[in-house]
């Protein structure tokens, strides 16, 4: 699957309206499988931040890192709005890349 080899900048959650971290990675799948398998430790795991709940593809790593850099910026709200816009029911997205439910 070549588009998950690409730059990413991804907003994962705990649930609804819950815990979000914003990440960006240059292989999307993996950081998924190591976020939920709670390779990293620290916040995400602490935090039971699993849910890929946007994503966004980027033609550089340089462009997906300003656009992190961005919106680590922006205030939650803000991040809330582009998830609903985007993914209204907060569905998982990862689910429609292969992985199997957490539900």
């Amino acid at each position: 699957m070549k588009h998950c080899r690409d730059p990413y900048v991804c907003l994962l959650a705990s649930r609804r309206n819950g815990t979000l971290y914003l990440g960006v990675t240059s292989n999307l799948m993996q950081r998924i499988a190591q976020h939920r398998a709670g390779t990293f430790g620290g916040f995400t795991a602490d935090h039971g931040v699993k849910l890929l709940v946007w994503f966004e593809q980027h033609a550089t790593m340089e462009h997906a890192i300003l656009r992190e850099k961005q919106m680590k910026k922006w205030r939650r709200a803000w991040k809330l709005d582009l998830i609903e816009q985007a993914n209204p029911n907060w569905d998982d997205l990862a689910v429609g890349l292969g992985f199997a439910s957490l539900g």
